[in-house]
């Protein structure tokens, strides 16, 4: 079976992105056992809790990231570099659990599997 990444490269409630991968990811991981979830750039900010899509007339699917363990996805990354660049190197509090890797580290990663989808 292929091993599937998914990176998250766009912010949130910006542009359907986010919400289009998230639906991708839900239901590849329905069928596959091999899959991994990387957030970069300003894909970090998909992980924030506490956000209010509904300030600006958005769907709150944020909460959602939360259910990938009950899929069985395990392998959850986030850029180390992103969240120095965006003042988040200290939190902790993300919406699921997350390995934080080197950009080094990720791409190695990223590397190791056979199909990328990037949203």
């Amino acid at each position: 079976m292929k091993r599937i990444a998914f990176i998250f490269t766009q912010p949130p409630h910006g542009n359907s992105s986010g919400r289009e991968g998230l639906d991708a990811l839900l239901a590849t991981a329905a069928l596959s056992e091999e899959v991994g979830v990387f957030f970069v750039a300003d894909g970090v900010l998909q992980l924030l809790p506490a956000q209010q899509p509904d300030k600006i007339l958005a769907r709150n699917y944020i909460a959602t990231f939360g259910v990938l363990p009950l899929y069985d996805v395990e392998h959850c990354y986030l850029c180390e570099t992103a969240l120095q660049q965006r003042g988040l190197q200290q939190f902790t509090d993300w919406i699921l659990p997350v390995e934080i890797l080197s950009a080094a580290a990720l791409r190695q990663k990223v590397a190791s599997y056979d199909v990328v989808m990037t949203f």
